[in-house]
């Protein structure tokens, strides 16, 4: 069934009914053909979901009467941030796509040594509009709870510092030698430090990997480095590996 996210401002705790504008209502009446009387489901992002079936409809604004509560237990219990640095063409759109279907809560672009992306700030914004909307899109066709939030691109220092604030906070080091990923995991399972709520953060670097020298100053930031395997993944892969191993070891994968 069909799912659309609104702006939390539109449809709160006492709405009876919904309103669905803009691209959405293009969508539903242009693309999806639906008519009066056909079922979706709406959501605030936030706290409430419901079923709603389709009452009127015109061009640029459709309107539904609600017809039951539903409950929200799509998300995962812990909080995974996806810190990816930029990488090049169109790989971020794909990071974010599939990793909010996998998943993710959040996702924080940056830059790092090694990006071979030139950066405009000029362009910043158009940007990461265009990020959130596919993170919507991607929430909307995998069934989510909520959409996560794509942020502005950080700088290195800035990462370092945002990253405090995450419970755990590992980077994926292609020339690590110690740690895997999963032996990591389960550390932190046995600390409780995977428990419902918590938020943790992997870090994945461009098409050159980290330098030593990042590695050292992420480790000195609270960093954990940690190695996804013997093979050498794609800047765009390794997010969604290291995303899908921690949901699988969490059980969120199901079993």
């Amino acid at each position: 069934m069909q799912r659309y996210f609104l702006p939390p401002e539109q449809f709160h705790q006492t709405t009876q009914t919904v309103t669905i504008e803009g691209d959405d209502a293009h969508h539903l009446a242009r693309v999806m053909r639906a008519e009066v009387g056909d079922k979706v489901i709406c959501s605030n992002g936030i706290d409430r979901e419901v079923l709603v079936r389709l009452t009127e409809l015109d061009k640029g604004c459709v309107t539904a009467e609600i017809v039951e509560e539903l409950s929200m237990d799509a998300e995962a219990a812990v909080q995974v941030w996806i810190a990816q640095s930029l990488p090049k063409g169109d790989k971020m759109e794909t990071i974010i796509q599939k990793g909010t279907e996998i998943g993710a809560a959040r996702f924080l672009p940056f830059l790092s040594e090694r990006t071979i992306v030139q950066y405009d700030a000029k362009k910043e914004a158009k940007r990461t509009e265009r990020w959130q909307k596919i993170a919507k899109e991607a929430a909307e066709q995998a069934h989510r709870n909520r959409v996560p939030q794509v942020e502005s691109v950080y700088t290195w220092k800035q990462l370092l510092q945002r990253a405090k604030e995450a419970d755990i906070a590992w980077i994926c080091y292609e020339k690590e030698d110690g740690q895997q990923l999963k032996p990591a995991i389960q550390q932190a399972q046995a600390a409780g430090q995977l428990t419902a709520g918590k938020q943790v953060l992997i870090a994945v670097g461009p098409e050159g990997g980290f330098t030593e020298q990042e590695i050292a100053q992420a480790e000195d930031a609270g960093f954990r480095s940690v190695s996804l395997g013997a093979r050498i993944l794609r800047t765009e892969t390794a997010a969604m590996v290291g995303l899908t191993c921690l949901f699988y070891e969490t059980g969120e994968m199901g079993g």
